[in-house]
């Protein structure tokens, strides 16, 4: 599969994502590897990255590996450069069982997805009205989630708290619970008391 474009052979890249640094690889039109290199997930970085990778001809599409997480910055740098990106969906696992993980590995596998059209898919907006919905779901999700651990803990230290303390706990609905808890304050001169008097001025 030859792909030339102005008189420049086609190349493809492909990326293995990380926190701090972007494994990074590059193939010819006969999926032969030219090289690969490491990038800072800075903009920076991602700058260096596409201009390495338009240094071997011309950049027909880059394979990005977790385009939702550590790879959402890249992708959208690249998609401002007109740059098309398939996400690789996941990793030769024939190749990790022979050789174990590899960055360099990784990177060039999601080079040889992307030539191929194998194991790749066309990624979601990371922008936008979508995205903006997406982040306040996954905070809201995160909050209901905590809240419901530090009701569990609550609850499960109240089993075990001294006998005044349990009875008159015990009875309260749950935000009652929670906002005679929150408005309690330990007595610092009566630290080994279990039941201060909190207790007494916050309950009635």
């Amino acid at each position: 599969m030859k792909e030339e474009t102005a008189g420049r052979p086609g190349v493809i890249g492909g990326v293995d994502t990380h926190k701090d640094l972007h494994m990074a690889a590059v193939v010819d039109e006969h999926d032969r590897v030219l090289g690969s290199g490491c990038f800072a997930t800075t903009r920076h970085g991602y700058k260096q990255m596409l201009i390495w990778m338009r240094s071997f001809g011309e950049l027909l599409r880059v394979g990005v590996e977790c385009t939702g997480t550590y790879g959402a910055g890249l992708l959208r740098y690249l998609q401002q450069a007109e740059v098309r990106v398939l996400e690789v969906t996941a990793p030769d696992r024939s190749d990790r069982r022979k050789r174990g993980k590899d960055d360099t590995l990784d990177a060039e596998n999601a080079a040889h997805a992307a030539f191929a059209g194998v194991r790749t898919v066309t990624p979601r907006t990371r922008d936008g009205m979508i995205e903006s919905l997406r982040v306040l779901k996954v905070c809201r999700k995160t909050a209901v989630a905590a809240r419901r651990v530090a009701l569990q803990v609550i609850h499960n230290t109240i089993i075990s708290a001294p006998d005044e303390l349990r009875e008159a706990l015990r009875t309260m609905t749950r935000m009652q619970l929670v906002r005679t808890l929150a408005a309690w304050r330990p007595d610092l001169t009566d630290y080994r008391n279990l039941v201060q008097h909190p207790l007494n001025s916050s309950i009635k």
